[in-house]
């Protein structure tokens, strides 16, 4: 999905309050945007679900995060793509949930590992630097409880979003590419 160009939203009506109206897609990519924590699902090689909290930023149509490939999340990763990442709040009567399906797929070129370690260390307070691998996590201990080394990044370039929006009516929209 880019974000140059805007989505048509499908309204699911079924799930949504009579009298609703489907989540713009500049709602979805401002939530998007401003979101820190998403929730990432991935699949352990039993089948079993794995689910986590982590710092994500949406770049040119696309969700990007870091993990390390010994991770539990990192090593599900590399024997299946497929993974969901969610944000919302947890409130029921206001606020817009967003459910982001596809395949994560590692990012190695250079200007985009640049402009998203620079997201990261604006928007996030974590700096990065970039190197062959992905980034490298900064030897003076300015990153929150990590160690020195080099983390993959990955990006999810989405193949269906859902925005659940609630309040006065709830909505449920979906997006396709």
């Amino acid at each position: 999905m880019n974000t140059t160009r805007e989505l048509t939203p499908e309204l699911h009506p079924d799930f949504s309050s009579p009298g609703a109206t489907a989540t713009p897609w500049a709602d979805v990519v401002d939530a998007l945007r401003r979101a820190e924590i998403f929730w990432i699902s991935t699949v352990r090689a039993n089948g079993s679900p794995h689910v986590t909290p982590l710092p994500a930023r949406w770049l040119d149509g696309a969700l990007h995060f870091t993990t390390g490939l010994e991770e539990q999340k990192g090593r599900n990763l590399v024997r299946n793509p497929h993974c969901v990442l969610t944000t919302g709040n947890n409130a029921y009567r206001h606020g817009l949930d967003l459910v982001v399906e596809g395949r994560a797929e590692r990012v190695t070129d250079r200007a985009r590992l640049t402009r998203l370690a620079e997201m990261w260390a604006a928007e996030l307070d974590w700096p990065y630097d970039v190197d062959d691998d992905g980034f490298r996590h900064r030897p003076d201990g300015s990153a929150p409880n990590v160690e020195s080394g080099s983390v993959p990044v990955f990006g999810v370039r989405p193949s269906k979003i859902l925005a659940f929006g609630r309040g006065e009516r709830f909505s449920q929209t979906r997006y396709r590419p």
